[in-house]
């Protein structure tokens, strides 16, 4: 019995000693632990943190650029115009630009004529259709007279020569009419000439060009873009402006041709109806 006793106290004594050890074992596998989890994540933030600054430093350059973009100013196309027109040389470029100044004055001047000869002919043979019903031959006269426009003016001489008869009617219609298509054309001919002379201008402004070059060339000694380039350029951008002139006269040209073409073909058109209203009233016999 004594014996069993004592047995069982060595194992309790055991027992007790053995329990702190292993509490001590869990305790630092327990730290272990945490410490292992705590510098985990201080490696995950340190690498999130180079990951953004990363990400913030590849964004940088772009962001650089957008900024620039929207602080530099945008140049206008007039501006980019002008700065070429200098870039040209002012000897060609000014003489170009005397061309497409004056062929536009002149284009201007026709247009703003060509409109006001415009005039609706069928209502001014309808009233003077009215007065000749009434034997005013005056009163047909002075309708023609204050009605502007060629036809009118055609008109009013065929009417001046009816006491002469019906040939000299047809005379002064014809001779008039030939009058009145000298002056819608008055103007056309200053027109198509500075439509020559603006690329001929910038060709020569070309050719000076290209000579400047190659004397640079030349006194350098040495073939290289930077030294052929100013010539080059000036060469072009004469060609250019000299061109853009005359497709500018150019597109001028045609519109006053095509409207002198459609006053004529309504001037003689009034011509065809005056002379049937003349013999309709019996002012000219057959």
């Amino acid at each position: 019995m004594r014996n069993l006793f004592a047995l069982l106290l060595m194992l309790g004594v055991l027992a007790l000693v053995h329990s702190p050890v292993i509490a001590q074992e869990n305790g630092s596998e327990a730290t272990a632990q945490q410490e292992d989890a705590a510098a985990t994540d201080e490696t995950t933030q340190e690498e999130t943190t180079m990951e953004e600054e990363a990400a913030v430093e590849e964004q940088t350059p772009a962001a650089l650029e957008e900024s620039s973009e929207e602080k530099a100013p945008k140049k206008t196309g007039f501006q980019i115009l002008k700065e070429k027109f200098i870039e040209g040389g002012w000897q060609f470029m000014s003489t170009v630009l005397v061309c497409l100044i004056l062929g536009l004055a002149f284009a201007i001047e026709r247009i703003i004529t060509l409109n006001i000869a415009s005039v609706n002919t069928e209502d001014l043979l309808a009233k003077i259709d009215d007065h000749l019903k009434n034997n005013d031959l005056e009163g047909a006269m002075e309708v023609a007279k204050a009605t502007p426009g060629p036809a009118a003016s055609i008109i009013y001489q065929g009417l001046k020569n009816v006491p002469r008869g019906a040939e000299a009617v047809e005379k002064a219609i014809v001779a008039y009419g030939n009058v009145q298509m000298g002056l819608l054309e008055k103007g056309l001919v200053w027109i198509s000439l500075f439509i020559a002379i603006a690329p001929m201008l910038g060709f020569m402004g070309t050719v000076i060009g290209m000579i400047q070059a190659f004397d640079k060339i030349e006194v350098v000694g040495d073939l290289s873009p930077s030294v052929v380039a100013g010539g080059i350029k000036v060469a072009l951008l004469t060609t250019v402006f000299g061109l853009i002139t005359a497709i500018i006269l150019q597109i001028f040209y045609n519109y006053i041709v095509s409207k002198v073409d459609s006053i004529v073909n309504k001037m003689e058109e009034a011509s065809i109806e005056f002379l049937d209203i003349l013999i309709d009233n019996n002012v000219l016999k057959h």
